[in-house]
């Protein structure tokens, strides 16, 4: 996803972007250990993604990002 996209979304999706991202790469770490990876780009890629949309959370003034995304997993987990 381009930085582009990433701006013109809103806060919400903004976490819940980083959460599917966070989650895929917690997946493609499981992967590169158990040599079932297909492309090991992917793991530099989806890296920058992170990056990306923490900047975009810290350019709009978002604090405290980390404990945000605690309480949206444990949310989640309680559905």
């Amino acid at each position: 996803m381009k930085i582009e996209a990433m701006r013109a979304m809103k806060i919400d999706e903004l976490h819940a972007e980083l959460e599917r991202l966070r989650r895929h790469l917690f997946d493609l770490r499981a992967q590169a250990v158990t040599e079932k990876l297909e492309n090991p780009m992917q793991l530099g890629q989806t890296k920058r993604a992170i990056a990306r949309l923490l900047t975009v959370l810290h350019e709009r003034g978002e604090r405290h990002i980390e404990q945000r995304q605690a309480h949206l997993t444990a949310q989640g987990a309680r559905r």
